[in-house]
């Protein structure tokens, strides 16, 4: 039986109380019990430390744990695996907490970089690979492009005209259920840079929204002639008309004169939007604020 989470996290308080004071008594709560059925099968003896409503721990009850930990080759009461990647927590011991773990992408974005020819591998027009965020070194780059969908990730280039000016742009995906927790911590870390943060996504109200949401500086959209005349109400869901107050509130913010006040308009008024597939190639880079 392997000490439960609860069980440890209680034993680590314990720890840090016994740095003050002889012993520390705990009522018979859940994780008291658990280190109570814990210590009955590891043939720890509770003696007078036991009742039927509290237990006393002490820096040799502690210990005589510790030894019992150590000889399972378990992590040491004090070191927490909460967080940990499961390789990490391998260093510490057999033992496992896959509840508390860091998820082996927590840390995962997919960049999209200029064509590296592989042995092997046939030529690509880009190459997608998979990095930790720490290991990007972000000074490198003069723009972040957060693309929306896989699909159009997959296929997008930043050699457009409305790009032009960027020099080595990193391009990566929005992310989904794998890689969104990987894109947050890189769009906190790109915010903190200052540079220009351009979202690639769906015209409608949940992908401005989520623009506005990751911080975004611009989004990447059809001239507004060209999206006039194609925009669609079909493309305006109905499960994101919850999303358009906010961006109703972010319109009556914008100065009389700036682009998105069209581009809101038409979303917010007429109730028209369109996917990102169907841009087409032509697009521009329009302020969000």
């Amino acid at each position: 039986m392997n000490l439960p989470s609860r069980a440890r996290n209680g034993l680590n308080g314990v720890a840090r109380e016994l740095l003050r004071q002889p012993a520390v008594e705990k009522p018979r709560r859940q994780w008291v019990d658990d280190v109570v059925a814990w210590c009955h099968q590891h043939d720890i003896d509770l003696a007078t430390r036991i009742n039927s409503k509290a237990l006393r721990f002490d820096a040799t009850l502690l210990a005589q744990i510790n030894d019992v930990l150590e000889s399972a080759r378990l992590a040491p009461l004090g070191r927490s695996l909460s967080g940990l990647t499961s390789s990490a927590q391998a260093k510490e011991g057999v033992e496992e907490d896959k509840a508390t773990r860091e998820s082996p992408r927590a840390r995962r974005v997919l960049v999209s970089f200029p064509s590296q020819p592989t042995t092997g591998l046939a030529n690509e027009p880009r190459t997608i690979r998979d990095v930790d965020v720490l290991g990007l070194k972000l000074s490198a780059f003069s723009a972040l492009i957060q693309v929306e969908n896989l699909d159009s990730f997959y296929e997008f280039s930043p050699d457009i005209p409305a790009l032009k000016g960027y020099v080595n742009p990193l391009v990566v995906y929005r992310g989904d259920s794998h890689y969104g927790g990987g894109f947050a911590l890189l769009a906190e870390a790109w915010h903190k840079t200052r540079r220009t943060h351009i979202y690639a996504g769906d015209f409608d109200v949940k992908g401005v929204t989520l623009a506005l949401d990751s911080g975004a500086t611009h989004l990447l959209l059809p001239a507004i002639e060209w999206l006039t005349q194609n925009a669609t109400s079909l493309h305006v869901p109905a499960e994101q008309f919850p999303y358009q107050r906010r961006l109703r509130k972010h319109l009556a913010a914008l100065p009389s004169a700036h682009p998105l006040r069209d581009y809101l308009t038409l979303l917010l008024e007429k109730q028209q939007g369109l996917k990102q597939q169907w841009f087409g190639e032509e697009v521009v880079c329009v302020a969000l604020s």
